[in-house]
Formats: structure tokens, C-alpha cells, sequence
């Protein structure tokens, strides 16, 4: 039986597993927001950078896509790879995935999404919502082990709408970082 894995964030773009198919659809009954803290990969400890993770949110769509692995190695490959480079989200849940906004029934059920909770009992990197300025600044600054939060942001922005899906969160969120990072520039500071 085939496992399928839903990417909202950096898996759109790079998944970094084998897997056999990639179809474009969205989750119901959630929100990509940027609320969950990065110390490994866009920020350090002492200065996280932020990423994406999803929200509940009645009557929303969380566009990306859902990979399908079938190859019982490439499974596990990809079990173990994602544990690592997920391993700061904090649960896994076995969603519905769309591909047809106008459908009620399902493409797929049971596809697994790595989530960070909002429960910093749980989930220490959690950094919750802040003023869209504010998460703007905190991506401008922050650079971890991967590169510059700022190139997260935009590669997510870019990834979106090469799949046809304009998130206004990402979008107001990457013209706030667009527009500091002009200031900073203007200023003559480090960009």
C-alpha cells in the first residue's frame, strides 16, 4: 500500500526523498500560518527564524501537494529522512487531501502532514502569532544552518504560485520582507 506525504512549506519544493507521483491539491480545515520557530534549519537558538506550520481554521484550504511512495525502501528512506528534518514539528495527523476544490469526496485519505503544535510544553520552537511587521523583521535577521529565513519565505512565495495557489498570508508576509529588506538597503545596511 502505497504511503502519501502532504508538503505545505519547503516539501513543495524539495521534497529530498524518491518518491513515484506529486499531485497539486490542499487540506480543508486548515491555515498555513508563520508561527513555528526554526534553530536547525532558518535560525539558531539563539536568534530562531520562522516557518511554516498549520493552524486549525474552519471553512479554509491549505494548498501544496501530497507525494505518493509505494517502494517499501523508499518508504522507510523517507520515514527516516523526514523525522530528521521534521523532527521539530511536534505531531503527525493522517489527513483528507483535495485535488477538485469543487469536491466533497476526498483524492486521498490518510495523508500524513508533520505539524507544529501550538503547545510549548511539546513544542519548545512554537513562537506563535506575532504583527505581520514583526514576523517580517524576525525573517529579515534570522539565518540558520540552511540560509537566510528570508529565502524560505521566498522559495515558499515562488513554489505557491508555480502550482497555481496565491496564499495572501505568504504574499503580505513576503512584501513586508521585501519592503524591509529595500529600507535596510536604503539605509546602507547589511541585506
Amino acid at each position: 500500500m502505497a504511503m502519501w506525504v502532504f508538503g505545505y512549506g519547503s516539501l513543495i519544493w524539495k521534497a529530498g526523498f524518491p518518491y513515484d507521483d506529486r499531485l497539486v491539491g490542499f487540506i480543508k480545515g486548515y491555515r498555513r500560518v508563520f508561527y513555528q520557530g526554526s534553530t536547525d534549519h532558518r535560525g539558531t537558538p539563539e536568534f530562531p527564524g520562522r516557518t511554516a506550520t498549520l493552524e486549525p481554521a474552519e471553512g479554509e484550504k491549505c494548498w501544496g501537494v501530497a507525494y505518493r511512495i509505494s517502494d517499501e525502501e523508499d518508504k522507510r528512506t523517507a520515514i527516516t529522512y523526514l523525522e530528521v528534518r521534521e523532527k521539530q514539528y511536534d505531531q503527525k495527523a493522517y489527513l483528507d487531501f483535495f485535488t477538485d476544490p469543487a469536491a466533497i469526496t476526498p483524492a486521498l485519505s490518510g495523508v500524513m502532514v508533520y505539524i507544529g503544535s501550538p503547545d510549548k510544553k511539546i513544542n519548545q520552537n512554537y513562537l506563535g502569532p506575532a504583527p505581520l511587521e514583526d514576523i517580517a523583521r524576525q525573517i529579515v535577521l534570522a539565518e540558520g544552518p540552511s540560509g537566510p529565513n528570508r529565502d524560505y519565505l521566498f522559495q515558499l512565495e515562488k513554489a505557491l504560485l508555480q502550482i497555481g495557489c496565491e496564499d495572501k498570508h505568504i504574499k503580505d508576509l513576503a512584501d513586508e520582507v521585501r519592503r524591509l529588506l529595500s529600507e535596510r538597503k536604503l539605509k546602507g545596511e547589511e541585506v
